[in-house]
């Protein structure tokens, strides 16, 4: 291994560790310094473990979240779009995790595959999204990502996210 390649290694292991509580976990106020997302769409509360290739998160569910108050009406269940969101938002600061210069870049749902909804989500629980990367160049990322409420599993998707130059996407697509 080259001195560079070692360095690079050694920066993406420890580029969000100054985010971390005493826990080892990443707190929201922490996440939302990594992936450009916030209130009413934030949907991760805590990183509770962080490596190169794997990620675990949570989102606490109480029933009040305005999303509910229509899906469905007097028995609210988690949207599944919104279950893939929060497993997209996790397999994000995944990626951004081994992006150096992270904040230089927008990492964008590419493609689902695979995607599989097998037991409703009803509130109040904790969702808890497991995120797995197959692979990742600077182009983009495959993960496999599984979400659970308490050891049931409740949906599982291949996600495939591109990595863009922000500056160049922004510009790109902003309104004239």
């Amino acid at each position: 291994m080259t001195c560079f390649a070692s360095h690079f290694l050694l920066i993406k292991m420890n580029q969000f560790n100054e985010l971390k509580n005493k826990n080892g976990e990443i707190e929201v106020g922490n996440i939302k310094k990594i992936i450009p997302y916030c209130e009413p769409f934030l949907f991760i509360d805590t990183v509770t473990s962080l490596s190169n290739n794997r990620i675990v998160a949570t989102k606490n569910l109480t029933g009040k979240e305005d999303f509910f108050k229509g899906h469905f009406v007097d028995f609210p269940i988690m949207p599944g779009a919104l279950t893939v969101e929060g497993m997209g938002q996790a397999a994000t600061l995944l990626a951004r995790s081994n992006i150096p210069n992270h904040h230089e870049k927008d990492v964008l749902a590419y493609k689902l595959k695979e995607v599989k909804f097998i037991a409703p989500i009803i509130p109040p629980t904790q969702v808890r999204f497991e995120i797995d990367l197959i692979a990742q160049d600077e182009r983009g990322a495959i993960l496999q990502g599984k979400a659970f409420v308490k050891e049931n599993l409740v949906a599982e998707a291949l996600l495939m996210l591109a990595i863009v130059n922000k500056a160049d996407f922004r510009s790109r697509y902003e309104k004239k």
